[in-house]
């Protein structure tokens, strides 16, 4: 992963490892944004006031992360589910780490529906429980 870009944060490593992990053999790159393709579209089906639902673009999702508020320090629990036709891989996982501004624990689990073209993530559709996050921020 390319650490000096403005969206490279030290703590959001242990995400992008385990979706790799979940990815290995079906995406190219060494990295998460090696494997998606540059027009990717990241649609994230959270309830959280203020938040963007959607990414149009990998650029657009990276430069995001920049503002990332969460310090990761693990990712657990994986489970990948392969569509029989191909070209889709369901990834369930959990991840944990605390608020960088309030120090307050954060646990978190997810369902990524990453669809696969040319051995490119091309879409990601994202469900977390949205509760977790208001939680650990409040």
């Amino acid at each position: 992963m390319d650490n000096t870009h403005p969206g490279y944060k030290k703590g959001t490593e242990p995400f992008f490892s385990i979706v790799m992990e979940g990815l290995k053999g079906e995406v190219d790159g060494e990295s998460f944004w090696e494997a998606a393709a540059e027009d990717a579209v990241f649609d994230f089906m959270y309830h959280i006031p203020g938040f963007t639902n959607r990414f149009e673009g990998r650029e657009a999702y990276r430069n995001w992360f920049a503002g990332y508020s969460m310090e990761l320090h693990s990712a657990d629990n994986l489970r990948v589910y392969k569509a029989e036709e191909g070209g889709v891989v369901i990834l369930e996982y959990e991840v944990h780490g605390t608020v960088i501004g309030t120090g307050k624990a954060y646990d978190n689990r997810f369902c990524s529906i990453v669809t696969i073209r040319d051995r490119k993530i091309v879409c990601w559709r994202d469900y977390m429980d949205s509760l977790a996050v208001m939680l650990a921020n409040s």
